[in-house]
C-alpha cells in the first residue's frame, strides 16, 4: 500500500510539473532524474525541484541525461542544490 501511495504521489508531482516544461522531451528527462534520485534522503518535492532546475539549465539539444550532465557541471549542480533546498 505504501508503494502505491508513493507511486501516486510521484505521478501527481510529475503531472503538475509537466505543465511548466518548455520542450517536448523535458518531462521524460525530469522523470528519469527523479527515478535516478528516488533513494535520496530528501522529499519528492525537493527532488522534483532539483531535477527541474537542472533541466532548465541544460540546452534543449543536450543528449546526456540530467544525472550524467550534472557530473560535468558542478556550478549548475550547486545552484540547483541550493534552489531546490537539497542543501542549505
Amino acid at each position: 500500500m505504501k508503494a502505491l501511495l508513493s507511486a501516486a504521489a510521484l505521478l501527481s508531482v510529475l503531472c503538475a510539473a509537466t505543465l511548466a516544461f518548455a520542450g517536448p522531451d523535458d518531462a521524460k528527462w525530469v522523470a528519469k532524474c527523479i527515478s535516478d534520485n528516488k533513494d535520496a534522503k530528501v522529499s519528492i518535492e525537493v527532488i522534483t525541484k532539483y531535477c527541474t532546475c537542472m533541466n532548465n539549465k541544460m540546452d534543449d539539444n543536450e543528449t546526456l541525461s540530467i544525472t550524467a550532465w550534472e557530473k560535468t557541471h558542478p556550478t549548475e549542480q550547486a545552484a540547483c542544490d541550493k534552489e531546490s533546498g537539497w542543501t542549505k
